[in-house]
């Protein structure tokens, strides 16, 4: 199937880079496809105007097929104001104990528009959009089929693979507990999809099949190199999503603190974290998280993302990785520092031997 799926999109392999909402710059999306995979652009955090200088800057860089991912989110929200006090006031304290000269504020808007991304996405008209966090319409569905654009739903869950398919998805991309960075659930609590790879993956394939409705399916979560491949396609998966991976290239825009800190992690200090943007995201346990303002700890997505960004944004500056969201999949400790086309046609040739050593 992997062959299929990746003639389907117009890649030569079978492998995506996953949509960092933050993470991801023109530069990397370019990379990657030019090199024959799928880059794709997070931009959950984008205005529809950014989304739209971003992808005329992509196709400036070459002319593969890419992704744009967002966020399915409700295009206002409302938020407990003295709660947000509370909040604001913990997070304030935090960061002069730490020395960090900022402070929180609250925004005109605690998120971007998503039907303003949306209108975005379609106008610059993708190979490929990738949504997580729920499911689009039916009028967003046939509004992408009608420009031809590919769709991939995000899923943690098989029920959640199947509302996927459901509404007509192309194909569906399974995220494990080990995947970093924010949890896709929108079925269920984070903490009950918190499911293996390599368990999700045939429970997902065999509900597919058995329901009449098959779409390909992807393996997301813990992948850093060509046997990770191998395995989940062995499982079913018709290719590889991979995001970790891809955190320490230098074409991506991540802190320089957190590409340094990536090498060093040991695996019993990532896990699944909310005070950073109060819904749950698999990084690195560091300073801010075992500071975190007990106040914080309540405050929903996106409200809690809004508040801390300054915060971020700072400790970024200041090279302070312990005060960042280290957003990070479980074998983090394997990332290969180098040129993102040089980490694809390296991940093809290890699938390539690994694909060999199974045949002998």
């Amino acid at each position: 199937m992997s062959a299929s799926f990746a003639s389907r999109l117009g890649i030569e392999h079978p492998l995506i880079q996953a949509p960092m909402a933050g993470s991801t710059s023109p530069a990397l999306v370019a990379a990657v496809s030019n090199a024959g995979a799928l880059g794709s652009l997070g931009a959950g955090y984008l205005e529809p105007q950014a989304i739209l200088d971003q992808a005329a800057e992509i196709r400036t860089l070459g002319d593969r097929p890419y992704a744009i991912g967002l966020f399915v989110l409700p295009d206002e929200f409302e938020a407990d104001m003295a709660a947000v006090t509370q909040a604001r006031e913990q997070l304030d304290a935090l960061m002069i104990r730490e020395g960090l000269d900022v402070r929180t504020a609250v925004p005109a808007r605690w998120a971007p528009r998503f039907s303003d991304q949306f209108a975005a996405l379609c106008e610059a008209r993708p190979a490929v959009a990738s949504f997580a966090f729920g499911v689009i319409g039916p009028a967003q569905m046939r509004e992408l089929r009608q420009r031809d654009i590919y769709v991939i739903g995000t899923a943690t869950t098989v029920a959640e693979a199947r509302a996927w398919v459901e509404a007509g998805a192309n194909a569906v991309s399974m995220q494990g507990a080990e995947a970093g960075g924010h949890r896709g659930s929108f079925l269920h609590e984070a903490e009950d999809a918190m499911i293996g790879l390599f368990a999700l993956l045939p429970l997902t394939v065999r509900a597919l099949a058995a329901s009449g409705r098959e779409v390909p399916v992807i393996a997301a979560g813990g992948i850093m190199d060509g046997r990770g491949m191998l395995a989940a396609e062995a499982l079913g998966a018709a290719a590889s999503q991979l995001g970790t991976a891809f955190l320490t290239c230098p074409e991506c825009p991540a802190a320089t603190a957190w590409k340094q800190d990536l090498p060093r992690v040991e695996e019993h200090r990532v896990t699944t974290i909310r005070g950073f943007s109060g819904r749950a995201a698999r990084g690195l346990r560091n300073r801010f998280v075992e500071a975190m303002p007990a106040a914080a700890q309540g405050l929903p997505y996106p409200i809690l993302n809004a508040l801390t960004a300054p915060l971020r944004r700072a400790a970024a500056a200041a090279g302070r990785g312990d005060l960042l969201s280290e957003w990070c999949g479980q074998a983090a400790a394997l990332v290969r520092p180098q040129p993102a086309a040089e980490l694809v046609a390296r991940l093809m040739h290890e699938y390539r031997l690994a694909c060999r050593s199974l045949a002998h």
